[in-house]
């Protein structure tokens, strides 16, 4: 018998759809598989980074730098200056180095002297923010609970915390150390240079902190009879007045200290009337104290012992400030290692006159730009 060749067709084209038609539904079930496995896997991932801090990954990125200022930092939250320098944080630490920090924690060196503690606080916020390492912000607080800790009850702070032998607990503007000090307090009371990431807990205690650093700063302010003029590198944490540092850096009026000291509170938000007095007073006497017609020049002399020398030479275009100057006659005086008071640069031994920086312009962009634009905005 015959097959019927319509029927046929019919019914391999009924088998072919019904094997297109479960081709179609398979793919759709692998589709859907595959769908909800990437959802099961990388769903909490989403959510993760959705809840991290700005800036930050699933798995945060190390800083080098960073994590030397970690391995650094003391017990107490502040950082060290060993040998009397500043920490070359680019340089690779050998395990055994690692090794020496960590049993070194809990030494009592902390120091802001030459930007120590303030500079590893801000750049490990900074850090922080391009990175979002958490232990870097803890790190850096930790820093800042610090530095509230070691403020005096004049409101000022010493080079070294808790250590206050010799020099080292007395009131310190000495290379912009406690002004250091109050820029961090700043930006962590307004939130600024990405200090808006630091703990608000902070905010409350670094305002209040200002206010009394401000306060010894104003107590501090040297007086010539009735005439307030600048600040000493260091002033005594209990009389207020200027004091010895190390051999060659005697009781004085600063001419470069007392600049940043300034700039500081030329800062401030509505000055207070003796905010404004501190900061006329000083523009004068820097205006009064100025050194015009000479420069200092660094010459090759084989006959020093450093094979060079320091000199003071006549120049018509230039201004100069000395570091020094008497506390009552504002002479400018140099001192060697006798702490002897010379009132000649070529007095003092070669080493000592090579080796510190004796004059500066330091006031010059102050007077020039700073307080006009000061006066502008605050008035006279």
């Amino acid at each position: 018998m015959g097959i019927d060749s319509g029927k046929q067709g019919t019914g391999m084209n009924s088998t072919r759809n019904r094997q297109t038609r479960g081709a179609t539904v398979g793919r759709l079930e692998t589709g859907r598989f595959w769908r909800t496995s990437w959802l099961v896997f990388l769903g909490p991932l989403f959510l993760l980074g959705c809840c991290l801090p700005r800036g930050a990954s699933a798995q945060p990125t190390v800083d080098t730098v960073a994590e030397r200022m970690l391995l650094y930092q003391r017990a107490n939250g502040g950082w060290p200056q060993p040998g009397g320098n500043r920490i070359d944080y680019d340089k690779p630490l050998s395990e055994a180095a690692r090794k020496a920090l960590t049993a070194e924690r809990d030494q009592l060196d902390t120091t802001i002297d030459d930007g120590a503690t303030t500079r590893e606080i801000n750049y490990l916020v900074s850090a922080y923010a391009k990175t979002g390492n958490t232990a870097y912000l803890q790190a850096a607080e930790r820093g800042i609970a610090f530095l509230l800790s070691a403020q005096n009850r004049a409101g000022g702070w010493p080079q070294f915390y808790p250590d206050s032998s010799k020099y080292r607990g007395q009131i310190t503007y000495n290379d912009g150390a406690m002004i250091d000090v109050l820029w961090v307090m700043h930006r962590t009371a307004t939130g600024q240079h990405g200090f808006d990431r630091v703990s608000p807990r902070f905010v409350p205690q670094a305002k209040a902190a200002i206010d009394r650093g401000i306060s010894c700063i104003l107590n501090t302010q040297y007086r010539q009879g009735n005439k307030l003029t600048v600040w000493c590198a260091q002033h005594d944490r209990r009389t207020l007045l200027p004091t010895k540092a190390r051999a060659f850096e005697l009781p004085s009026l600063s001419g470069s200290e007392s600049v940043g000291i300034v700039q500081f509170l030329m800062q401030q938000d509505n000055p207070s009337p003796d905010v404004k007095t501190a900061i006329r007073s000083a523009v004068a006497w820097f205006e009064q104290v100025k050194l015009v017609g000479i420069a200092v020049k660094t010459v090759s002399d084989p006959n020093q012992p450093s094979g060079r020398d320091q000199v003071v030479v006549p120049d018509s275009g230039s201004t100069l400030w000395a570091r020094f100057y008497d506390l009552d006659t504002n002479r400018p005086f140099f001192t060697g290692r006798d702490s002897v008071k010379k009132y000649k640069l070529a007095d003092i031994e070669n080493e000592r006159r090579v080796g510190y920086g004796w004059y500066g312009t330091w006031p010059a962009r102050l007077l020039a730009k700073d307080y006009p634009n000061w006066v502008k905005k605050w008035g006279n």
